[in-house]
């Protein structure tokens, strides 16, 4: 993050510091708000101006989380190869699930989906809107007539599950290491290569 100006953004993005590490140490239901103002350096009522809750403070870490990674974004060039391109794409979301940062945060958020469904669908729905730039790339691609038919969306889910299937279900879920440089390669490589195999069309 730059370092804000202004005295209220530099509370602000103490906060947000603040509350990182302790959804990260403490979990969502465990958080403790005096504890994160006194981190933070602020008071407690300062945190409550800036976030009306701490469901809504960690659905702001979640997003600046998501700003703070690569963004899994990228703009369709009808002159580069569809693999070129892809594999800019792929390693764009891997080193995004590798961050440790992100993975920490993403445990509290499926911690949080397990005790409250409902609140936790709401914070996961967030972060899906911030998958789109994989599904922009693809109706791109669609619409320049390099792909099969298949709808974006439902091919977009495919390719990131790929992906997800080994850099971030086994992290999160079975609590394996992050993976190696050479296993990401392996993963976004063979990623592309099936999803290409399958969908692409002879240049």
């Amino acid at each position: 993050m730059t370092a804000p100006q202004r005295l209220t953004d530099r509370k602000h993005q103490a906060i947000l510091l603040a509350a990182i590490d302790e959804f990260r140490q403490h979990g969502f239901g465990a958080t403790n708000m005096d504890r994160l103002a006194a981190s933070a350096g602020v008071s407690k009522r300062t945190v409550y101006n800036h976030f009306a809750s701490k469901e809504a403070l960690f659905g702001e870490i979640l997003m600046e989380l998501w700003r703070r990674a690569a963004q899994v974004d990228l703009v369709y060039q009808a002159a580069r190869p569809l693999r070129e391109q892809l594999l800019e794409l792929t390693w764009q979301k891997m080193r995004m699930l590798n961050d440790p940062c992100f993975l920490d945060l993403a445990r509290v958020l499926v911690a949080e989906m397990v005790l409250s469904p409902e609140r936790g669908r709401e914070m996961m729905a967030r972060l899906g809107d911030k998958e789109e730039g994989v599904i922009v790339w693809l109706r791109a691609a669609l619409a320049d007539g390099r792909l099969k038919p298949v709808d974006p969306v439902f091919a977009a889910h495919q390719l990131q599950g790929l992906v997800k299937g080994f850099a971030f279900w086994p992290q999160i879920a079975m609590g394996q290491p992050a993976l190696s440089e050479a296993e990401q390669a392996q993963v976004v490589e063979a990623t592309v290569d099936m999803f290409l195999g399958y969908y692409g069309l002879p240049a």
